[in-house]
């Protein structure tokens, strides 16, 4: 497997990112090398609280929460996935998969022999960590979390699946734009809206794939700050020029997620994770079902807070709050912020999360 490693360099002018680095070294199924890149802030006696991140972003989305969760009392663990941030990254497609994408992470946990854990996962953290959960039960006392889910959904109609799938080979040209609009138009998976939300999020997927050279930090730009039209589309053009790490026209956010791809090569999970979204049956089905059959006995305390206006999860909750034990009885709360609230709502979501983390020891 070709890994590639960003270097140190890229990262020199991030604001607001003091945090050491930790690294882990596993083994990948082929036999090499992968390193993995985490924060460790906070007292070494305090509950641990594990945050995961999804796509396109890195553990920088938690460097807002981290000082509120550290005056709680909280020590935060947040990994980068590989492919994303100060972790490695495989160089081809084919490397990623859900499943590969569980197989590192749990060896990062295990070879840490991180233990007595609360899991925060949004995104795809989410899909990932969860997963993670139902493998290593053991080492969670408790989960919470935020726009995110498990997706698996046997029963979509073969037309519809066959729908999707062409959409997704066809030539059609989708602009970042284009892509923008129809997820807007998302109405949650949860919805119960005839398949519009497997539709709509497919131009998420190709997309994603048939950019090359995808604008990371203007995409996360855009879901978590304001910003002047014009100023964004020359940070577009910037990076699509083949100069994401200039910092011409860049936000400091936008910078911070542009920063971890030296150019496009590096870019491979950002673009071929979407894809692995089982929004349809795939490969990952089995174990999706697997999972859910865990979650449906899980009587650790289980905690949903979703922002109720990001239209691509909105409803998130529903399916959990209905089959984990778990979660009956517990705060579950709709907080605003988009996507990514960790972000936009750091202080609201990180005294939550440490209320959680109190009240059930």
């Amino acid at each position: 497997m070709e890994i590639l490693r960003t270097p140190e360099k890229c990262f020199a002018k991030i604001k607001a990112y003091p945090f050491k680095p930790n690294y882990t070294t596993i083994k990948t199924h082929d036999g090499s090398d992968l390193r993995i890149h985490h924060i460790d802030e906070g007292p070494r006696d305090g509950p641990i609280l594990l945050c995961m991140h999804g796509q396109p972003v890195w553990s920088y989305l938690y460097s807002r929460m981290i000082p509120f969760l550290n005056g709680g009392g909280i020590r935060v663990i947040a990994p980068d996935l590989p492919g994303y941030g100060k972790s490695d990254k495989p160089a081809l497609r084919t490397d990623y998969t859900y499943q590969r994408q569980v197989d590192w992470m749990s060896s990062w946990l295990v070879k840490n022999d991180f233990k007595n854990l609360t899991f925060f996962g949004q995104d795809w953290g989410g899909l990932i960590g969860l997963r993670m959960v139902a493998d290593h039960a053991d080492r969670f006392d408790q989960v919470a979390i935020g726009n995110t889910g498990l997706p698996c959904n046997p029963d979509i109609p073969d037309a519809i699946v066959d729908e999707i799938l062409a959409f997704r080979n066809s030539k059609q040209k989708i602009s970042l734009f284009h892509m923008t609009k129809k997820l807007r138009s998302m109405r949650g998976f949860s919805s119960g809206d005839k398949h519009n939300s497997e539709r709509m999020f497919a131009y998420w997927q190709k997309y994603t794939w048939d950019t090359i050279n995808i604008p990371s930090g203007v995409i996360a730009s855009m879901m978590m700050e304001k910003r002047n039209m014009l100023s964004l589309l020359l940070n577009l053009l910037m990076i699509k020029l083949g100069f994401g790490s200039s910092r011409l026209f860049a936000s400091d956010l936008s910078h911070a997620y542009e920063a971890p791809y030296p150019n496009a090569r590096f870019k491979m999970a950002v673009r071929a994770m979407p894809s692995q979204v089982p929004m349809i049956p795939d490969q990952s089905l089995e174990a999706q079902l697997k999972a859910w059959e865990f979650f449906s006995r899980f009587e650790k305390p289980f905690l949903c807070i979703g922002a109720g206006n990001d239209p691509v999860t909105n409803g998130f909750e529903k399916q959990f709050i209905k089959r984990v034990p778990g979660a009956k009885n517990q705060n579950h709360q709709t907080i605003g912020g988009g996507h990514f609230l960790q972000w936009t709502k750091a202080e609201k979501l990180s005294n939550i999360l440490i209320q959680f983390m109190k009240k059930n020891g």
